[in-house]
């Protein structure tokens, strides 16, 4: 995609998250820079938004595979990275298939930047690796980031000028990689959703990250001094002329659009008008799921849920956008090791999913089954049984609108 272009930068997007909207700036800008810019993505493209959940992820791969020249793989979309054609576009270097050790990846892309063999190649951080529902990484295996990325040096020193990484870890860990491997020209960051996006300079190494959910990009640049770097917001104005196959995206965007409008209730009070406290929410649900449906404890991921602004009524998109990711409630095994000692249970878990919300808290000791989110237990708990048949989704939306509506 690469050969007709004369390229001067690399411009970077990461955790998009399925951010779309058929009047945002995504696409416009990213076609017009598509003319002197390598156009590349760090991961998490996919899920967060009722784009994917109603689109089932043609919508992103659509867009990637029109625009987007190298994508890193993220923990979220994993699967789709292995569709054939976004499968030639995803560069790895640091995931293995398990039984053989060979790499489920190209490990790096060789590109011509302003005049110099720019290597560009990319890893999954291990917690982010391993936030990989287990049965979609069942055959895979995570090699260490700094020894796959030295050893993916020495066998391409001769061959390359620059070497730019999209790293899927988060800020504060591409800082400790570029640390550890000081050939690294170029680290652009994504995995993390945190305020800090640089650029920061590590010894000679440049770290920066585009702000996530389609607001904003990372550019880097040679320059006589070095690399340079910046990160900017999309603009609000776009150009409207794009090539024919994402004018056909732009129309399934408005489509989907109509569908996230529908009305689903009106919202009690508590609720109407202002930002959604997800906390505040998770915990009412956790005390309504332990006392209604008997179970001997519920322990919910808080980043099973996302806030948005609520006005009176509540929509399909806002129900999407708070609870994006189509999770089922389970009840979920706990490991004997962790049975009778509750805070080593939840210290584990929070290592793996982030902050959680349990019922009753504190938890009891000698659990053998906690109600639980399917990600929470495919990811933290490894087994599960008898579904409840209650969505995530479908309870938020019983809390959300049903009620005092005074």
């Amino acid at each position: 995609m690469t050969t007709s272009r004369s390229l001067r930068q690399i411009l970077a997007t990461t955790d998009v998250h399925s951010a779309l909207g058929a009047d945002g700036p995504l696409l416009g800008h990213l076609h017009q820079a598509r003319t002197d810019s390598l156009l590349v993505d760090c991961g998490d493209f996919f899920e967060g938004t009722g784009y994917y959940r109603l689109g089932r992820g043609a919508l992103e791969r659509d867009i990637l595979l029109a625009l987007y020249d190298v994508v890193a793989p993220g923990n979220h979309g994993w699967l789709h990275y292995f569709e054939p054609g976004l499968h030639q576009r995803t560069v790895c270097a640091n995931v293995v298939e398990d039984s053989t050790g060979n790499a489920l990846f190209r490990r790096l892309r060789i590109v011509d930047i302003a005049g110099r063999r720019t290597a560009v190649t990319a890893v999954i951080g291990l917690q982010a690796f391993n936030s990989i529902p287990a049965g979609q990484r069942s055959a895979h295996r995570v090699t260490d980031p700094v020894q796959t990325l030295r050893e993916l040096m020495l066998a391409h020193h001769h061959e390359v000028d620059s070497w730019v990484l999209l790293s899927h870890s988060g800020f504060e860990q591409d800082l400790q990689l570029a640390e550890a491997c000081p050939f690294l020209d170029v680290i652009f960051a994504g995995h993390c959703h945190s305020e800090h996006t640089g650029p920061e300079r590590v010894g000679s190494t440049l770290v920066l990250k585009g702000q996530e959910l389609a607001v904003g990009y990372a550019v880097a640049e040679r320059s006589p001094k070095g690399w340079v770097g910046r990160t900017a917001r999309f603009p609000d104005t776009w150009e409207s002329v794009l090539p024919p196959g994402l004018e056909s995206v732009r129309e399934q965007i408005a489509s989907i659009d109509a569908q996230l409008a529908e009305p689903l209730g009106r919202l009690v009070a508590a609720h109407r008008n202002r930002p959604l406290d997800r906390r505040a929410l998770l915990r009412e649900l956790a005390d309504r799921l332990c006392s209604g449906l008997g179970s001997e404890a519920v322990v919910l991921n808080e980043t099973a849920v996302r806030t948005t602004l609520l006005g009176e009524v509540l929509t399909t998109g806002d129900l999407l956008t708070i609870e994006p990711f189509d999770n089922e409630l389970v009840e979920a095994q706990v490991a004997p090791a962790f049975r009778n000692d509750p805070a080593a249970l939840l210290t584990h878990l929070t290592e793996r999913a982030g902050p959680l919300i349990t019922s009753p808290d504190p938890l009891p000791g000698g659990l053998t089954s906690v109600l639980t989110t399917d990600y929470l237990a495919d990811t933290c708990l490894g087994s599960r049984s008898h579904p409840s048949g209650l969505g995530l989704g479908s309870a938020i939306r019983s809390i959300l609108t049903k009620g005092d509506d005074q």
